[in-house]
């Protein structure tokens, strides 16, 4: 989770981010260098009917540590008004088939594989 304040990333807007930490993906359980994935796409949190929908808090705290295989896959399927109105949880993702598809597939791939786009 982010610092309180922190509405970059831990990275100031101009600049990339850190290299991510390694760990284990919260989708497809590799042992991988993580990205945080909002699940509640931080573009969409100035939308008025998300913030009625999500406390600011929330919007900002919902996240997911995955890896880039997983990361890039989501945002390929789905806009992200999609993200944010019906895929905003962990279960929600892994209920669609198109994700849970993959994440199967990736999950049996070894650490360092990156698929073809």
């Amino acid at each position: 989770m982010c610092p309180p304040g922190d509405r970059h990333g831990g990275h100031s807007p101009g600049t990339p981010p850190e290299a991510p930490a390694s760990g284990i993906c919260e989708l497809c359980g590799r042992h991988e260098g993580l990205t945080r994935h909002h699940l509640i796409p931080r573009k969409q949190h100035r939308r008025r009917r998300i913030r009625r929908r999500f406390p600011r808090a929330e919007r900002e705290g919902r996240l997911l540590q995955v890896c880039r295989p997983c990361h890039d896959h989501i945002h390929r399927q789905f806009d992200e008004q999609t993200l944010a109105e019906r895929l905003n949880t962990r279960e929600a993702l892994l209920a669609e088939p198109v994700i849970r598809r993959f994440v199967e597939w990736i999950a049996e791939r070894p650490p360092g594989f990156r698929p073809r786009r």
